[in-house]
């Protein structure tokens, strides 16, 4: 459902644009960079075991009232609800990354977002390693800020996006006419609570930047432009949470909760 006329409003002063005079690709566009310079992608939430919806007004009062980020269902979630109450023409299309290894199981592990417009546009915030500004839906290269991607015809009427090469997730399959919200649902279920979900053990935490991205991948915080890479590395309870704060802008409630799970799952995993 689109978010009331209240909740756009906070949504924009979240991201700081205003509402757009014009839906076109240019106010698209603005509204898809600001989003993911606003917001970080993070599983937090599947890491840590706590309660989590799919639902956009479940993910606006974790984003925008509780200044938290989100993962694809709730970033993309979210953006489309916001598109839609603007009044862009936004269809949910449900996604599946690693389909090309995982095969069909993994359909409803994504959502990602179709905006028509003069022509229709890959609307992508929910892979935070990714594209910063919507793309044309048709097959071929794309480069932005020195990174390349692609979209590329897979098997039968699917497409695959592909992500830059230092990209966590490389690629995410979908349809362009294919929604399911009950794929999706049951697949976040999975991902939430699953001992074999890649975010039930794995910390990961990414977000935009001027010219690239930083992703905190369990204890490694890496930096990442199109020409450089660089590498440290979370020593303590109070590096992680003064990390949440200052590098991703996160309002995490008590981080050395989420040190501690860290440190149990690397003692697991030596045992």
């Amino acid at each position: 459902m689109p978010l009331t006329a209240q909740q756009i409003d906070a949504y924009l002063a979240r991201i700081g644009v205003e509402r757009p005079s014009r839906l076109d690709i240019d106010s698209l566009s603005q509204l898809h960079r600001a989003h993911l310079m606003s917001f970080t992608w993070e599983a937090l939430d599947a890491f840590m075991g706590w309660p989590s919806q799919i639902t956009p007004a479940a993910a606006f009062a974790k984003m925008v009232e509780g200044r938290r980020g989100g993962w694809c269902y709730e970033m993309n979630g979210l953006f489309g609800a916001a598109l839609a109450a603007l009044g862009f023409r936004v269809t949910r299309l449900c996604g599946a990354v690693d389909r090309e290894k995982l095969g069909d199981i993994a359909i409803g592990n994504h959502l990602t977002l179709r905006v028509d417009l003069d022509r229709s546009y890959l609307a992508e915030v929910g892979v935070a390693d990714a594209i910063i500004e919507p793309v044309p839906l048709v097959a071929g290269p794309i480069s932005q800020r020195g990174f390349d991607f692609s979209i590329m015809p897979a098997d039968g009427s699917w497409l695959r996006f592909n992500n830059q090469v230092l990209g966590i997730a490389k690629s995410f399959d979908f349809r362009l006419d294919h929604s399911d919200e009950a794929a999706m649902a049951a697949t976040q279920g999975w991902l939430m609570q699953d001992p074999g979900s890649p975010f039930t053990q794995k910390l990961a935490v990414l977000r935009h930047t001027a010219d690239g991205y930083v992703a905190l991948q369990n204890d490694r915080l890496r930096r990442v432009t199109a020409n450089s890479l660089s590498e440290e590395r979370i020593t303590s309870a109070s590096h992680l949470g003064d990390t949440f704060q200052a590098v991703f802008d996160l309002d995490i409630p008590q981080p050395g909760r989420v040190w501690e799970r860290l440190q149990t799952i690397h003692r697991d995993q030596a045992a």
